[in-house]
């Protein structure tokens, strides 16, 4: 279920930046998420991308128990993985753990935001040549654990050729039409999420396939 990110008690108002670079978006100095990356800051605040991308939405892909056993007992933690994305060419995966499931979840919500990276969105289908932003640019391979990931463009009107969860993690990133292959154990869905995360970023990267 895709949420806003921007927590009930908007956190932005409480906001008090810890960066230079959180200190330059809070007043104004610096305006879009395409201008950090141009120069190659790092962000090191969720609230930045909050702030610049406020229509930024997340989804829960995965949530787990994981249990370790101390010399006091069994200790048991809730693991998170969290999707965010814009739809508009902007997308991230995070991970959270934490003894409560709600704070694995903002953990994943605020890893994953600042793990956010800018998709490449193009007409790469050679049944399209429209010209308009709604595939990918080209053909590109991602891997995540046991999982490997292909996007192939689509043309215009497609849609999503893909199981739920990959259509939903291309839907946060801003792709509307694509074919994809999947290979390895897709029944897990974290390592499927981070397959596609590193198939967008070569995307970014220009890391075409070559058929």
């Amino acid at each position: 279920m895709m949420r806003k990110s921007k927590n009930e008690e908007d956190p932005l108002k409480l906001w008090n930046p810890k960066t230079k670079l959180g200190l330059l978006v809070s007043s104004g100095k610096v305006t879009s998420m395409n201008e950090i990356f141009e120069n190659g800051w790092k962000i090191k605040e969720a609230e930045i991308v909050q702030t610049l991308l406020p229509e930024i939405k997340s989804e829960v892909v995965d949530a787990g128990i994981v249990q370790k056993q101390t010399d006091a007992g069994e200790m048991t933690r809730f693991v998170s993985i969290v999707a965010v994305g814009d739809g508009d060419g902007w997308f991230g995966i995070g991970r959270g753990k934490a003894s409560q499931m709600r704070t694995a979840i903002e953990k994943g919500t605020n890893n994953a935001l600042l793990n956010l990276i800018p998709i490449k969105i193009g007409c790469g289908s050679w049944e399209c040549k429209c010209g308009r932003a709604h595939s990918t640019p080209f053909k590109v391979r991602g891997k995540g654990g046991s999982v490997r990931v292909e996007l192939i463009p689509g043309p215009r009107g497609l849609g999503l050729v893909a199981g739920e969860t990959i259509k939903n993690l291309l839907t946060l990133a801003g792709i509307e039409d694509a074919w994809t292959r999947t290979f390895g154990s897709t029944s897990t869905s974290s390592s499927v999420a981070y397959a596609v995360y590193d198939a967008l970023k070569k995307v970014h990267g220009l890391s075409i396939i070559e058929e």
